[in-house]
């Protein structure tokens, strides 16, 4: 058992030092107040010292008085452990109810006009969930993690406040770009979507997982996949992709490839500027089960003192008990 200020003990000590010395002083104090007072005169006061029943009745009581001090002082003792907030070590296994949500930004060129939008819709989702965890990844010609899944919202609304920043190009290199155009052509969307589906972990769990993926479907180059093939491998990830088309309705062949891709996942394609669509994207991903994840073990150290405040009420009682037999 460990003590939170343990420097308490030495409190109890203390006071039990200064109780010591003032009920010696007064001692001392009494018995000379008792040897200058005149001495009354009782008839065979030595015959009734040397009675048994007598000699029995001082040591009951000086036992007695011995009891009060000793019991006291233990009740002292332990009001300090009390004080000094005994610790015990426990052994915790964080669970989260959560689901997993990966946030996938095509940040090429035909999209610079609407990623400050989307960011903002992005915020306005985080508004929504509650303890899920939440990860981003841009890609144009190639893909860049922002920021793994986390539930530290304060941290993501972060992140997508300091992206959305960069697109004032108040930097000579913006953020957006650093990684994201280390490959032939751009606007990649399989490549993108297949690598925001590879960026969730646990993939052992069975668990809730969902890309929102916001892209104009220009494919600007030779990807590695089309958009049909990552959705295909989204669909056998068990990943539901939600797409945010800011064009919808202005190319109907790109929006239904897009359409058709997020479909087959068993997700939707919203317009962007739809006022409705943040709240039915939050809506389609909380149908979806919260699934236990466990974090990893942690040692904490609680407050324990539940056995310490039974001794010290025990002791108290103790201590009350013996003043009302001595009648003190």
């Amino acid at each position: 058992m460990a003590l939170n200020t343990w420097w308490m003990i030495l409190v109890a000590l203390g006071v039990l030092l200064v109780a010591a010395a003032l009920g010696v002083l007064l001692g001392l104090r009494g018995r000379e107040r008792a040897e200058s007072a005149p001495a009354a005169l009782v008839s065979r006061a030595e015959r009734l010292r040397s009675l048994p029943s007598f000699r029995a009745s001082v040591r009951r009581r000086m036992s007695l008085l011995s009891g009060i001090l000793i019991v006291g002082a233990i009740a002292v003792l332990l009001g300090g452990v009390v004080a000094a907030r005994p610790m015990s070590a426990k052994t915790i296994q964080p669970i989260n109810n959560s689901r997993d949500i990966m946030l996938c930004l095509d940040v090429s060129g035909s999209m610079s006009d609407v990623d400050v939008e989307v960011l903002s819709v992005f915020e306005e989702l985080l508004k929504g969930f509650k303890g899920e965890r939440i990860g981003l990844t841009i890609f144009n010609s190639s893909p860049v993690q922002v920021f793994p899944l986390t539930d530290d919202y304060p941290f993501v609304k972060e992140q997508l406040q300091r992206i959305r920043s960069s697109f004032d190009y108040n930097d000579e290199t913006p953020e957006h770009w650093v990684g994201t155009l280390n490959g032939p052509g751009a606007s990649l969307i399989g490549d993108g979507l297949a690598a925001c589906t590879m960026r969730f972990d646990h993939a052992e769990d069975d668990r809730s997982r969902s890309v929102i993926l916001a892209t104009d479907n220009e494919l600007a180059g030779a990807s590695i996949l089309t958009i049909e093939e990552a959705a295909q491998y989204a669909k056998s990830k068990k990943v539901r992709v939600f797409a945010l088309n800011p064009v919808q309705g202005k190319d109907a062949e790109v929006s239904a490839q897009l359409e058709n891709a997020a479909a087959l996942t068993g997700g939707r394609s919203y317009a962007l500027r739809d006022t409705t669509t943040v709240g039915d994207i939050i809506a389609e991903i909380q149908k979806q089960e919260a699934t236990a994840l466990k974090g990893q073990a942690q040692v904490v150290r609680v407050d324990s003192p539940n056995l310490a405040i039974a001794l010290t009420l025990v002791s108290i009682l103790g201590f009350l008990v013996l003043l009302w037999r001595v009648r003190l």
